[in-house]
């Protein structure tokens, strides 16, 4: 946590008008065409080249392939990163283009251009309110819903926010499994639907075409460790976003959508490798402030107004420190872990 901060984990020299953040943030708010296709053509590209170097060093060793799917998975989160932008029709200023554009791109990230924005944008209309939670978020109970519970409630909750399950399990789940079936989760009726449908249609083709040309086995061995990894990461980054101690959640009578970007979105300050491979949607803050902000104008953003450096920030070491906290504290505005919730004597500290 940031020194100088108050007990909800925001610097003292933060601004005490949230909403002049927000007109300071659409200031970013235009897509630069030339940046943009700049962008789609460095990640798209060495995405394709690394996964034909891929498919080729199937012949020398499979640890290779292994270890070139890493850099590939990565690209694959970035192309991702790219869709997410379209579906806020940031990354290009024609509505028509961004959508065109995402929808191509979501028969590679096997996400369901339509339908995953529709719940995206309920996530950031509802983000950090506890009476508007389900959609297009981690799943988290409160220390009173979990107390509530029965044994299999509580053995079920534990088992969803079990690291293995939550980064591992869950993505592969969610990303290859999931998202091909629109009836569990369709938050935008016929829409959806009919997004999920021409999606599964799409990348059918695809991986027909594929593995007619190119093999079954080769296809599996190339692009399963690349989709698995990418899901994990993607995961990951999502989790750490809105889920660490100081974040912030609210009844809906007392939520504030100002508050909720700043105080409930982190500043994930990554690596600038990291940075690049994951489209700076770690300045997650900014992003929450006005969505129709590109990726690429994020950091400019941040470096133009110093006091938004002044929120929540965490470093990846600290950020590995969140997978234990399970549990909003009503009382205590505050993230805890299974262990500190049920023991009354920690949680009264």
């Amino acid at each position: 946590m940031l020194s100088g901060a108050d007990p909800r984990g925001v610097a003292a020299n933060a601004p005490a008008q949230d909403q002049s953040w927000i007109k300071i943030a659409r200031e970013y708010g235009v897509a630069d065409p030339r940046r943009s296709a700049f962008q789609l053509i460095t990640t798209v590209v060495p995405m394709a080249a690394l996964w034909v170097l891929m498919q080729q060093s199937l012949a020398v060793g499979y640890w290779v392939t292994l270890l070139l799917a890493i850099p590939t998975a990565g690209l694959l989160v970035r192309l991702f990163m790219i869709q997410h932008d379209c579906g806020h029709h940031s990354f290009f200023r024609a509505r028509w283009l961004n959508d065109l554009v995402g929808r191509v791109i979501s028969i590679f990230t096997l996400t369901p251009y339509d339908q995953w924005r529709n719940a995206h944008a309920y996530h950031h209309a509802t983000s950090g309110d506890l009476d508007r939670r389900g959609i297009g978020d981690i799943d988290m109970l409160t220390v009173a819903e979990y107390r509530a519970l029965g044994w299999r409630g509580r053995f079920v909750y534990r088992l969803y926010r079990n690291p293995l399950v939550t980064f591992v399990i869950g993505p592969a789940w969610v990303f290859v499994i999931k998202q091909r079936f629109p009836f569990r989760s369709r938050p935008d009726g016929a829409r959806g639907l009919t997004s999920v449908l021409a999606t599964n249609i799409a990348i059918g083709a695809v991986l027909a075409l594929a593995m007619y040309f190119i093999g079954v086995a080769d296809i599996l061995l190339v692009q399963i460790p690349i989709t698995l990894i990418a899901s994990s990461i993607g995961v990951w980054l999502f989790f750490v976003q809105h889920q660490y101690e100081r974040t912030y959640w609210e009844r809906h009578k007392d939520w504030s959508f100002e508050t909720a970007a700043l105080r409930g979105s982190s500043y994930y300050a990554l690596p600038r490798i990291l940075r690049w491979f994951t489209a700076d949607i770690g300045i997650h803050h900014i992003h929450h402030l006005c969505s129709r902000i590109p990726n690429y104008r994020l950091n400019e953003c941040l470096i133009d107004n110093p006091g938004l450096r002044a929120f929540e920030r965490l470093t990846f070491w600290q950020s590995i420190k969140c997978m234990r906290l399970t549990l909003w504290d009503e009382g205590q505005k505050r993230l805890v872990g299974f262990r500190e919730a049920l023991n009354p004597a920690a949680n009264a500290r």
